[in-house]
């Protein structure tokens, strides 16, 4: 695979689509936004709902595509809210989470990530991980989704909501993901 290469992103979230496009532009691969409707399955795994989703996207055949999936786990409830995160985050907000935890010492958590990669034949999945804890009230206002609540253990004790983009990107679950995917492409 060489450098320059363009790929295709099929969401409707473009706060997941900027991050990813950073990270990949700085490995010298071109982002590009797919808007198109999206099958996602019910599946306990963010690899399998992202592979299935790519499987259905028809619109994509003759180019390259990815699609991402993710969900914060939290360790106490055994992984929930996992896959259904923003489901959850819709239905709960922030402070019904943070309501949820009230009392709770173990506030271990993990976002996870998966990208499901097609080009023609070829597919390939990815995954990223990043640790953390549950915040015990809302600290920040950048990012989207749970980052206000999310402390990762390789910070400075600041959640992602609490950092900059390009702070978050250095260490998120998205970022490893798409770093990963970026090499990959990049690499000869």
């Amino acid at each position: 695979m060489s450098r320059g290469r363009t790929v295709w992103m099929a969401t409707g979230n473009r706060h997941k689509y900027g991050e990813a496009r950073q990270v990949l532009s700085e490995l010298g691969v071109d982002l590009r936004l797919l808007e198109v409707e999206r099958v996602e399955v019910q599946a306990d795994d963010p690899a399998e709902i992202a592979a299935f989703s790519l499987e259905q996207i028809a619109e994509a055949e003759d180019r390259p595509v990815v699609v991402e999936d993710a969900g914060l786990f939290i360790d106490r409830y055994a992984g929930f809210p996992g896959p259904y995160s923003s489901y959850v985050l819709r239905t709960l907000s922030l402070e019904g989470m943070l309501r949820l935890m009230e009392g709770v010492e173990d506030r271990a958590a993990s976002f996870r990530s998966a990208v499901a990669f097609r080009d023609g034949d070829e597919r390939r999945c990815f995954r990223g991980v990043v640790l953390g804890r549950i915040a015990r009230r809302i600290r920040g206002t950048g990012g989207f989704g749970y980052d206000p609540i999310f402390i990762p253990d390789e910070g400075d004790g600041r959640t992602f909501g609490e950092m900059t983009g390009e702070e978050k990107n250095a260490i998120s679950h998205r970022a490893r993901v798409f770093r990963s995917l970026g090499e990959w492409l990049t690499s000869a």
